[in-house]
């Protein structure tokens, strides 16, 4: 099927693809049943966004030319006869909203590949396998079935069992935080968190400050609730604060977000300095701060350092708490410290939501913080993903040091910010990387408002083993070292 697009007409890329995919099949040149190429395919042959070819898409089914199997596929349907009658399916995807036609699933796609046994995943953002053994894990939940005889085996209240909310408290005071299980509520996981908070306070049009770059589970969390992103750069010290106070005054932001440990994806830890910073000027502009933790334990190179929640006397801070890096991998819980009449209305958002939050991830770790088993593994967790690290670290050296390969050794953390050799693209690299069987997540998808990250990656140590650690590292440094050549050829 060819297709030419022109950039220099006024009429829009959707319409130039649509138009004559509609005038082959009134020629003939498609026949009823033909099989057009998937979005991502037809996407990536005319070096054009998917949701480019999705409204293309959308526009011929609108006009009954085309139809979908199931999401699966697309073929042309003009004409078709069923009983009698012309078939006129459901345009489904006419039905959803633009805001979500339009979401970008790449990084979801690719995160979901962690899963996926045949591959290597440098991809994901989930805790290691080796340290949770499945009798261990099997032996406690007996005990907490045991304990619990006598009481509903998978209902907890919607703010979280009460008994885990105490022991949370606990957990906390050795982090500097002082609070009380009514200050908090559990979720899932922090991206749920976030959403539930967006969902509550942030109105269209509410602007929010966040550092570039960051996740895009947070960026379009603001996104959907009809927020905008006032984004700050971030340097080996975590988002810049010089500025921040006459930007505050310029955009009056709702809030001001920010992932204090270990950034995600740059790996930076924000300094101590900039902390007590960013807390002065929440209190002078009375700005409240959302900080989000899933990496303040796994500190390898330095002290831990003490979150902003710790130092906030003035109740000003979110904060958000995951366990994604420290439970066995797909336990799913987070807890969010805030303000009583807050965590009332989050509560009663769940209530209305999810009705029952996940019992047993809640229970597994109650008990395991009460055999002091869940301490035990911080410190576990701790040196296999410094080893990890290194491990990792030492590869990208041996096999592709003499490439152009640069990268800042996180002093803690899961991930790695590479910057690519001068030329590559890292969208265009993962597609032959992915060939081999190895993934990562290239790094425009940390870059919500801007064409940056296109010669960055992040890649991920913690879930893969050590063995593919090895191979996955040694496999991307030689593709790397393909690619870098061919453009030198150029």
């Amino acid at each position: 099927m060819n297709i030419t697009i022109n950039r220099n007409e006024k009429n829009p890329l959707y319409i130039q693809i649509s138009s004559q995919i509609k005038e082959m099949i009134f020629s003939g040149k498609l026949v009823n049943g033909s099989k057009l190429p998937s979005e991502r395919q037809l996407a990536d042959n005319l070096k054009v966004h998917r949701n480019t070819v999705i409204r293309a898409y959308n526009e011929l089914k609108d006009e009954d030319l085309i139809s979908s199997y199931q999401g699966q596929y697309y073929y042309v349907s003009f004409g078709t006869m069923y009983y009698g009658m012309v078939k006129k399916p459901v345009n489904w995807e006419a039905l959803i909203k633009d805001d979500y036609i339009s979401f970008d699933s790449d990084f979801d796609e690719l995160f979901n590949k962690s899963y996926e046994e045949d591959i290597i995943s440098f991809g994901g953002g989930v805790a290691a396998r080796e340290l949770y053994p499945h009798d261990e894990v099997a032996t406690v939940f007996d005990d907490v079935l045991a304990e619990r005889k006598d009481r509903a085996y998978f209902y907890t209240p919607y703010q979280g069992d009460y008994e885990l909310r105490k022991q949370i408290v606990s957990f906390l005071s050795t982090k500097g935080i002082v609070t009380h299980p009514g200050n908090i509520q559990m979720f899932t996981e922090n991206n749920q968190a976030f959403d539930f908070v967006m969902t509550l306070m942030l109105m269209p049009g509410d602007k929010v400050i966040v550092p570039e770059a960051l996740s895009p589970d947070i960026y379009r969390a603001i996104q959907f609730a009809g927020g905008q992103l006032v984004t700050v750069p971030l340097d080996e010290n975590g988002m810049i604060c010089d500025n921040l106070g006459p930007l505050i005054e310029k955009e009056n932001p709702k809030f001001i977000y920010v992932d204090s440990s270990f950034n995600n994806p740059t790996g930076t830890i924000m300094s101590l300095e900039r902390r007590k910073t960013l807390l002065e000027l929440s209190y002078k502009y009375r700005v409240p701060i959302i900080e989000e933790d899933e990496g303040s334990e796994l500190y390898y190179d330095i002290d831990s350092m003490p979150s902003i929640k710790s130092m906030d006397t003035g109740n000003n801070v979110i904060y958000m708490y995951s366990f994604s890096l420290t439970m066995m991998p797909g336990a799913g819980i987070s807890f969010t410290i805030a303000d009583t009449g807050v965590i009332k209305r989050l509560s009663e958002l769940v209530s209305m939501k999810i009705v029952s939050l996940d019992w047993v991830p809640q229970m597994l770790l109650l008990e395991y913080m009460k055999q002091g088993l869940f301490y035990e593994r911080l410190d576990g967790f701790r040196e296999l993903y410094h080893h990890k690290r290194d491990l990792m670290c030492r590869y990208l050296d041996e096999y592709g040091g003499d490439i152009g390969l640069e990268y800042t050794k996180p002093k803690g953390g899961v991930f790695l910010w590479i910057k690519l050799p001068s030329g590559i693209d890292g969208r265009e690299l993962l597609n032959d990387v992915q060939k081999s069987g190895v993934t990562f997540i290239p790094g425009y998808i940390f870059y919500p408002q801007s064409h940056r990250g296109n010669d960055y990656i992040r890649l991920n140590y913690s879930y893969p083993t050590e063995a593919q650690i090895k191979e996955g590292t040694i496999k991307f440094c030689q593709i790397t070292r393909q690619t870098l050549l061919k453009i030198q050829k150029k």
